[in-house]
């Protein structure tokens, strides 16, 4: 039986995680992290990772950057392998995850989303071909009205496979207004929409000369970042220090 500590248990992923689990054999919730413990939780809720008591196998985060600093700390102290599902880590908290990789087993991913992990491998293949062949690249992504992040960790994350695929070209561009200049080669437009109750679309454009490609993936329910993160708890649980991926996940 896999034992799971889940942070940002009574948020929106947190909830649809704990009744995803109810239903996986040889898994359980043993206790979750919040400020606030849903009603009706089935399991002890801890406000802060320090005052968790509760021995576990391993964790999944879906709170905010707020926590991670403290989450990463109990991670390490306690040995307890971490899926780390938050967006919007700052630059030295991935760098921090990174290197404290080398102590415990820790999985960080943007997406948990199959199809969107599909997706930034077809990415570095495509833009292999089309970058060279002159074509410019834009992303947009879209979110619901509560979204705080933007651009999104995955619109983020499609980005770096596109560039990764065009030998590191690219130069993100966030916003062009105040801007009166023609369009970089070289530039890659990454845009934000945030409206209404969007679970989360993603699309990438490969504009060229009279002609355009588009990839788009367009999630219908969090559901399916609750199975990811709950399938990357399952494998993540028992392996030795290391930084893994989802791809991890997905090769078994």
């Amino acid at each position: 039986m896999v034992k799971v500590i889940l942070s940002g248990c009574s948020g929106r992923m947190g909830q649809v995680i704990t009744g995803l689990v109810k239903e996986t054999p040889d898994m359980e919730i043993a206790a979750g992290i919040d400020i606030t413990a849903a009603e009706g939780c089935p399991y002890p809720v801890f406000s802060s990772p320090a005052e968790c008591d509760v021995q576990a196998d391993v964790l999944i985060d879906f709170s905010s950057p707020a926590v991670f600093d403290a989450l990463l700390d109990y991670s390490v102290s306690h040995k307890i392998p971490a899926v780390i599902c938050t967006t919007g880590l700052s630059d030295g908290q991935i760098a921090r995850l990174e290197k404290e990789s080398a102590n415990v087993a820790l999985l960080r991913s943007a997406n948990m989303s199959l199809g969107i992990n599909l997706l930034m491998k077809l990415l570095k293949e495509a833009s292999a071909v089309l970058s060279a062949s002159g074509f410019d690249v834009e992303i947009v992504e879209k979110h619901h009205n509560r979204k705080k992040d933007a651009p999104s960790g995955t619109a983020i994350a499609l980005a770096e496979s596109v560039n990764e695929g065009a030998g590191g070209i690219y130069e993100y561009i966030y916003d062009r207004s105040g801007r009166y200049e023609q369009r970089s080669a070289k530039e890659l437009g990454i845009s934000a929409v945030r409206g209404g109750t969007i679970v989360g679309e993603h699309e990438v454009l490969f504009a060229g000369t009279d002609e355009v490609i588009t990839f788009r993936h367009t999630a219908y329910s969090r559901a399916i970042f609750a199975k990811g993160a709950i399938a990357a708890a399952a494998y993540l649980s028992g392996k030795g220090p290391g930084l893994y991926s989802m791809s991890d996940v997905i090769e078994g």
